[in-house]
């Protein structure tokens, strides 16, 4: 059964963005597969170019959905519709359930500090409990130092 676990960021917690990237990171460095699902194409090539910069020294290898099946990669980012591909780890970076939740190991819900975005994300959380989902929360007050 799909794992979730809730990323809530504190006025300091850092934007969601750089949290999706901190996140793809880690999955990536522990042997994960990973579609960060965002809202938009153009909130898609933004975190296409953060993964780029958002750590000195880092390098996470990824490319925008579909990607040339020919040359995988153990990050891809996505904006329409459900992937045709197999990760195990999905990073939400929209204020919506994505439907093929379900599909994957582990869902990564990052809720930003604005109310709006915690009321939606209270639904979400509350989706997730009445279907008998596993859930986590994590409280992140400030990004990592380095960031």
């Amino acid at each position: 059964m799909t794992r979730v676990d809730f990323y809530i960021l504190g006025k300091a917690g850092g934007d969601r963005r750089r949290t999706a990237c901190r996140l793809a990171d880690k999955a990536y460095r522990s042997g994960h597969r990973v579609y960060l699902h965002a809202a938009s194409e153009a909130e898609a090539h933004a975190l296409d170019e953060l993964l780029w910069t958002f750590q000195a020294g880092s390098f996470v290898p990824h490319a925008c959905y579909p990607a040339d099946p020919a040359l995988p990669v153990p990050v891809l980012i996505g904006h329409s519709g459900e992937p045709e591909v197999e990760p195990d780890v999905l990073i939400n970076v929209t204020d919506e359930l994505p439907r093929f939740f379900a599909r994957f190991e582990r869902v990564l819900e990052i809720v930003e500090a604005d109310e709006a975005a915690r009321h939606r994300a209270r639904e979400r959380f509350r989706f997730y409990r009445e279907r008998g989902y596993p859930l986590a929360s994590h409280e992140i007050d400030a990004p990592p130092a380095g960031s």
